[in-house]
């Protein structure tokens, strides 16, 4: 048994401040509406906040973490939601101001590792769209530790989580994408590339003041689809600030990056959608021919007769899943996470043109993002996150029905690449190769149009006794394939994919021979 000794003036400061930011937030797990309509302390969780209380103090004391930082974590400390498998791991979730002014907060959830939480790399995941949840497809049904499922429980233990390989944070970005909200509507009228980067950094730097203990810690960003955009734009943000922030104020220790069947060139994106439907046998050889007699991808707005051309090819991928071409599609069309918004303003046109999200298959059940949608709209799961405080008036949704309109969006990611590749970041693309969305055959157009010099050339890398997919080393940048995997590589190849993260975060090349 270990003995504390309690400085109880400081012990009443947190539990102090611990009560007031509640109250603030309006978070109201502490209190149960009664049946006549009144509000009531619940006694068990004022019991369970008051434990977690002493053993932040006993942990807080020794670290040297302020009450009011305490206070702060306590806050946002979910002891369990409904339906979760039981797990010793801890988890925080809710918001962090970005613009006070405005209203403006964007939501975070944050597991810390399983084992040795202390030591390993922070991690945050970002999901594209733009306008998508990265709870709802990473956190619940790719590389979170609880998986969303139909029936009861409603959550399953991930046994591939990425919170084995690092401390994992995932956040819902920009304003308008699920719990993130502001109080300002033009907010929402005027988004785009540059003020997604500029908040999540913003964001990054207050959750740091409210999780100081991880600014010693490596960290990396990490994303897929559209967040081809978002993960090297918000890494350029973080590494053009770095040099003029002191180890003391605002310095990230920031290493790099990782990001999946990635959005990064126009151009080579969509010429690639299209060479791969056809060499997948998905389109015809006259659909194939006269997209490419009609259409000129280096430019940002087809032609007529382009547009007409491409019909023909969207028209395939309602048949069967865009987003992993042999995989089945959940026969229900209800939910709204159906259909992926129209968004004005966006390039690549192409890439916007289709709008069926098909629900991609997590183990055997393809409808799983329903099952999510569900669950969070929940009150009693909101209530456990310190979710929606402000009662949206809107459902929770995969992806935002609230953004319409995007103000930039550059045609090529590759400068960006360019320069944080020569600021010496660690930077790995992968790809699952069953993906028609932005597929392999896209993203190896785009890297060879980077121009990269080739240190080790391409190469079976190995999943145990599988091949688990290819790999080739340029300078400055790796590439690895995932045989068999969609878009969301986690679902698809979760063992492949926990492997990958970890090989990527120790700076380890994919293993070259067979091993047990």
């Amino acid at each position: 048994m270990v003995k504390v000794n309690l400085n109880v003036t400081y012990l009443s400061q947190i539990i102090s401040l611990t009560l007031s930011i509640k109250q603030t937030t309006r978070s109201t797990y502490l209190k149960r509406e009664s049946s006549m309509g009144s509000t009531q302390v619940c006694s068990s969780c004022l019991q369970v906040l008051t434990l977690l209380v002493l053993i932040s103090f006993a942990s807080g004391s020794r670290s040297g973490l302020s009450p009011q930082v305490l206070a702060e974590q306590e806050a946002d400390r979910v002891v369990r939601i409904p339906g979760q498998p039981k797990v010793d791991f801890k988890q925080y979730a809710g918001y962090v101001t970005i613009d006070k002014s405005h209203g403006k907060a964007l939501f975070y959830w944050f597991f810390e590792a399983i084992e040795s939480p202390e030591k390993k790399p922070l991690l945050l995941w970002l999901n594209g769209g733009p306008g998508c949840s990265s709870i709802a497809y990473g956190a619940a049904e790719e590389l979170g530790p609880f998986l969303t499922q139909k029936g009861v429980p409603e959550l399953k233990f991930n046994e591939y989580t990425w919170n084995k390989a690092a401390n994992l944070l995932f956040l819902e970005s920009p304003v308008g994408v699920g719990f993130s909200y502001t109080n300002t509507s033009e907010d929402i009228e005027n988004l785009g590339d540059t003020i997604v980067a500029k908040d999540s950094y913003t964001f990054l730097v207050n959750w740091f003041r409210r999780f100081p203990q991880y600014k010693s810690h490596d960290f990396y960003l990490s994303g897929e689809s559209y967040a081809g955009h978002y993960v090297p734009q918000l890494a350029e943000v973080i590494f053009d600030a770095n040099k003029n922030a002191t180890k003391d104020n605002n310095y990230i220790k920031f290493k790099g990056f990782i990001i999946g069947n990635a959005l990064l060139d126009d151009e080579t994106d969509q010429n690639g959608m299209v060479d791969y439907a056809w060499d997948h046998a998905v389109i015809s050889d006259r659909v194939y021919k006269n997209i490419k007699k009609k259409c000129n991808f280096s430019i940002s707005d087809p032609p007529l007769e382009c547009t007409a051309a491409l019909d023909k090819y969207f028209d395939v991928y309602r048949l069967i899943d865009m987003y992993s071409i042999y995989a089945p599609t959940c026969p229900d069309s209800n939910a709204t996470s159906r259909y992926l918004p129209k968004i004005k303003g966006i390039a690549p046109k192409i890439f916007s043109k289709f709008d069926g999200w098909r629900k991609k298959p997590a183990g055997y059940d393809p409808c799983v993002s329903y099952y999510t949608e569900a669950y969070f709209n929940r009150p009693d799961v909101q209530e456990a996150l310190h979710a929606n405080v402000t009662k949206i008036p809107y459902p929770w949704t995969h992806c935002s029905t609230n953004i319409s309109f995007w103000d930039d969006a550059p045609s090529s990611i590759l400068p960006i690449i360019r320069k944080l590749r020569a600021g010496g970041l660690r930077i790995w693309v992968y790809s699952g190769d069953a993906d028609g969305r932005i597929p392999v055959t896209s993203t190896r157009y785009t890297l060879n149009k980077l121009g990269f010099t080739t240190k080790e050339e391409w190469t079976p890398w190995y999943h145990h006794k599988e091949v688990g997919g290819w790999t080739i080393i340029y300078d400055g940048l790796t590439f690895v394939t995932v045989r068999a995997a969609g878009h969301q590589v986690p679902t698809f190849a979760p063992k492949q994919s926990l492997q990958l993260i970890k090989h990527f975060l120790a700076n380890q090349k994919m293993p070259s021979v067979e091993f047990s």
